[in-house]
């Protein structure tokens, strides 16, 4: 059996599989060893019953994660994996492969993220070529789900919003300035709060103030990430994976036509993608 598990900040998609089917998809808490430590990680696969119940039926693992880029934080995983899963081989890496792979499979091109945090990169079909992005919630993440709700967060703190939107805002969620600062600067994984408000945003896109807040990310997104990646690889397609990316498609298809990009696919969730293409490898 094999363990295919693509993890976000928010949620750890995974997918458990074996002779060429999958057997059990399941969604749980994140997995991020950049703000979470080995024991935390321990009790989360601990507390679901597919992996108590297929721990040592499983044989191999392959781990893509936010906050999972460099060789510390991946071993930090495999370490722990490997502890839970007595029997398997466990291969951890950054989640923009998972990425790649998914959309790409063994394709080049210029593989995209906009989800609960945001990034971008070169794939020649077998690696990501490294770069300067990826900085996190607090430096980057432009038109992510962090990104947006930092600016309604500030434009609330600072009364720019909107009055008839506030109000909106304050129905759904009842916050005021003490619980948003402690809850940015006080907690250890404020990138958890910042992405709670993904679907409020979501429901309000239509309204010209939202709308505005996300086409901005976006087009700040393309100038930051995409454009210069293109002017690098003139002739890559651009393929996108994340919950912003999908649920706003239709902008960022627009957004990147009017700076010549040419954009192919886009998914929400690449782990389906992401099995099929390990057990064609098993």
């Amino acid at each position: 059996m094999i363990a295919v598990v693509f993890s976000g900040s928010r949620y750890a998609d995974w997918r458990l599989a074996e002779k060429g089917r999958v057997l059990f998809g399941f969604r749980m808490t994140g997995i991020n060893p950049y703000i979470q430590d080995e024991r935390f990680i321990y009790q989360l696969l601990n507390k679901n019953t597919h992996l108590i119940n297929n721990a040592e039926r499983i044989r191999r693992i392959y781990f893509f994660g936010a906050g999972a880029s460099s060789k510390e934080r991946q071993e930090k995983i495999e370490r722990v994996f490997k502890k839970f899963f007595k029997n398997a081989r466990v291969k951890a890496s950054h989640d923009i492969l998972a990425s790649a792979q998914s959309t790409f499979g063994n394709e080049k091109g210029i593989i995209g993220i906009v989800g609960s945090g945001s990034n971008a990169a070169y794939y020649n079909g077998k690696r990501v070529i490294g770069n300067n992005y990826g900085l996190g919630y607090i430096l980057a993440d432009e038109a992510s789900t962090n990104w947006q709700a930092r600016q309604i967060l500030r434009d609330f703190l600072t009364e720019s919003m909107p009055q008839g939107f506030r109000e909106k805002f304050l129905q759904k969620h009842n916050i005021d300035r003490k619980i948003i600062l402690d809850k940015t600067y006080n907690t250890p994984n404020p990138n958890i709060f910042l992405t709670s408000f993904a679907d409020f945003i979501l429901d309000n896109r239509d309204d010209p103030y939202m709308e505005g807040i996300i086409r901005r990310g976006l087009e700040k997104y393309v100038k930051t990430y995409l454009i210069p990646l293109s002017e690098h690889y003139p002739d890559a397609i651009f393929n996108f994976t994340g919950s912003v990316a999908d649920a706003y498609s239709d902008w960022l298809r627009q957004i990147a036509e009017d700076h010549h990009l040419v954009v192919d696919k886009i998914i929400h969730e690449p782990v389906q993608d992401l099995v099929k293409y390990y057990l064609n490898k098993n």
